[in-house]
């Protein structure tokens, strides 16, 4: 009897560090997800296209290179932009999925 309850409390405290760990994978994934989708990390890499577009297009002699830096950075925001219509036809065909 002592013997079972020694192995059921091993058990138990298994069971709680694995537990520990899925909430703290979970966490991490889920401060991962928001660093993807967060407006800082958007604006941030919108600056760095806007700069190095302008640097380069500045070096290869462009005119008005500071006005068409704006076409690449554009091209991102807009591929940053969620298109529901897309998003729910992906999801539906992918993973069978309706009402996304």
């Amino acid at each position: 009897m002592l013997l079972e309850r020694i192995k059921s409390d091993e058990r138990l405290k298994e069971l709680e560090l694995e537990l520990k760990r899925i909430k703290e994978r979970n966490e991490r994934v889920e401060a991962d997800k928001a660093w993807e989708v967060s407006t800082f990390r958007i604006g941030a890499i919108c600056i760095m296209t806007y700069i190095i577009a302008a640097l380069v297009m500045y070096l290869i002699g462009i005119e008005r290179y500071w006005l068409n830096a704006f076409i690449p950075t554009l091209g991102f925001y807009l591929s940053t932009r969620s298109l529901r219509f897309v998003k729910k036809w992906w999801i539906a065909t992918r993973y069978h999925i309706k009402n996304q």
